[in-house]
């Protein structure tokens, strides 16, 4: 099969899914501007900030992207090219796009508030607590896993590290351009785009060496900072600009794709089970997140994205069509790994690791596009870095993220006296640090990480139950929600039995207790959102749920 036919197909087929699938949902859902969204209800200059659609786009997909949509589907390739591909291109427009496009849409509707304050109104508090401890204990991982990464990467190529401090200075300057000084947003994104580009040069020619361990405790200091600063001088610039280094990395990709024309080179159908990651159901669905599904889009959906939405038909562009740009990377990535042939890939992938053999088969299709001067080895550098600016994206959204889970754990809904840890956000960011932090030097962080491809896929199962609920109560036909949720909660649930019965066979007693924790935790919400659909209006919602 040719790398071309697979990459236009999903092109087609997502472009198609957008105008005929996105409109139906945002249909069902009576998606409207005809009033105010919280972030101009709620202003505050901090969180609540509106923007223009390409800026929250960009910060959207900058979030949710991280490495994920590359890593999936490289390790899942393994299990041949063919269940890696139908799993993103449907994946990404019934179950992703449908998670992030009605969480966005669920939190405008409840204050731009989490998916755990959904969970409160229609389920109960006990099911809110339950499911914010669980986001912010994932959110902690996150942050101590990506740290680790960063400081790597920066340890390892420090020009890196040079070029994202000087994107992080560009970022405030646009920021202050686009809000204080009144720049026209084109005329601003030309300018902060050439500049974007020219810091990558200029961290190759001042690269900054230093230590992990100093790396590490700057990147905390940093994302305390930007956990508390407002979004539009820091979090949003720079999440927007980063945006094109995908967007320019994503359509050399495709472009040299046609030129390449790449064979797929790895069987269609390899395996039906893989060392390390488990049987093909369901180790294909967790293994294979972003690029089709992930939970953690569903807190960044009805987190940051929320709060910064300007208008609610601006939900489908950013909810629904940022699932499916991430689906066509994560096509590309199947195409780029899948063109090197078994024998180089499965070298690269056990000693160099998914991001590397990404690289350097999408740094080969840029490398054949005629007129375009750039090496090889170029190509390949500018890909590593495009993927750690995006991991480093990823930590600081967490961090914020995580910020907003633990105040909202402690908020008293409809009370006018709150916590000190409710209203003070510097206390809330800096508990959530201290911790992401203690674990990263503990040691034990990758000894957990294991588990977060199931805890993962359960936020989203999670996420999928709260929507469910809540469009039944809009007395919505929702099986659009039902039927993707219940999929989920088979993956999740199957995936913790496995992986219970897999540690605890080894004496690995932490990650077996932790995933009967979570076995738990699903069982219990997913009784209580049974009883609701069942009994809370019995004459509409239990006709609904027997008959569709």
């Amino acid at each position: 099969m040719n790398g071309i036919i697979l990459i236009l197909f999903a092109i087609v087929f997502y472009a198609v899914a957008y105008r005929l699938y996105g409109t139906f949902i945002s249909r069902k859902l009576k998606v409207n501007d005809e009033q105010e969204t919280p972030s101009h209800k709620l202003y505050d200059g901090v969180d609540y900030v509106p923007a223009k659609s390409p800026v929250l786009l960009g910060h959207h997909f900058a979030s949710i992207a991280g490495a994920g949509p590359i890593v999936g589907p490289v390790i899942a390739a393994g299990f041949g090219w063919i269940p890696v591909y139908i799993w993103v291109l449907f994946g990404a427009v019934f179950i992703g796009g449908v998670h992030d496009f009605t969480s966005i849409i669920a939190s405008i509707r409840h204050q731009s508030k989490s998916i755990g304050f959904i969970i409160e109104k229609y389920i109960g508090i006990s099911g809110k607590k339950l499911f914010l401890l669980f986001a912010w204990a994932t959110l902690v991982l996150v942050i101590a896993v990506f740290a680790i990464i960063v400081a790597d990467t920066f340890t390892s190529i420090p020009a890196a590290g040079t070029s994202s401090i000087l994107f992080m200075l560009l970022a405030v300057l646009f920021g202050i351009a686009i809000y204080r000084v009144k720049v026209p947003l084109w005329i601003a994104s030309v300018v902060g785009v050439v500049l974007l580009f020219g810091c990558i040069p200029l961290g190759e020619m001042f690269p900054l060496h230093l230590s992990k361990l100093t790396w590490e405790f700057v990147l905390f200091a940093y994302i305390f900072i930007a956990s508390v600063t407002p979004v539009w001088i820091l979090l949003q610039p720079r999440d927007y600009l980063n945006s094109y280094f995908l967007y320019a990395l994503m359509l050399g990709g495709v472009v040299g794709v046609l030129f390449a024309s790449p064979h797929m080179n790895i069987p269609a159908v390899a395996s039906f089970s893989l060392d390390k990651v488990g049987y093909l159901f369901p180790a294909l669905f967790v293994t294979v997140a972003c690029g089709a599904v992930s939970g953690f889009h569903s807190i960044v959906a009805s987190g940051t994205t929320a709060k910064q939405l300007n208008k609610e038909t601006d939900g489908k562009l950013i909810g629904y069509g940022g699932t499916l740009i991430e689906g066509v990377l994560a096509v590309l990535a199947l195409i780029a790994v899948s063109a090197l042939g078994s024998t180089q890939f499965t070298d690269i992938l056990v000693n160099k690791g998914p991001v590397t053999a990404f690289s350097i088969g999408v740094a080969a299709f840029i490398e054949s596009i005629p007129f375009i001067s750039v090496t090889a080895s170029t190509a390949t550098n500018f890909v590593a870095l495009a993927v750690a600016a995006f991991a480093l994206t990823s930590l600081d959204t967490a961090t914020r993220l995580g910020r907003y889970a633990f105040q909202e754990f402690f908020e008293i809904s409809g009370s006018k006296e709150q916590s000190f840890l409710v209203k003070n956000r510097f206390a809330a960011t800096a508990i959530t640090v201290f911790f992401g932090a203690a674990l990263t030097f503990s040691g034990q962080t990758m000894s957990i990480w294991p588990v977060f491809g199931s805890a993962n896929q359960l936020l989203a199962a999670l996420a999928l139950l709260a929507i469910t609920v809540w469009v039944a109560d809009l007395k919505e036909n929702y099986l659009f929600a039902l039927i993707p949720m219940l999929f989920m909660f088979s993956v999740t649930l199957t995936a913790l039995a496995m992986l219970f019965y897999t540690n605890f066979s080894n004496g690995h007693y932490t990650l077996s207790f932790i995933s009967v924790l979570l076995f738990l935790l699903a069982v219990l919400l997913g009784i209580k959102a049974y009883s609701v659909l069942m009994h809370k209006k019995p004459e509409k919602i239990k006709e609904k749920l027997i008959t569709g």
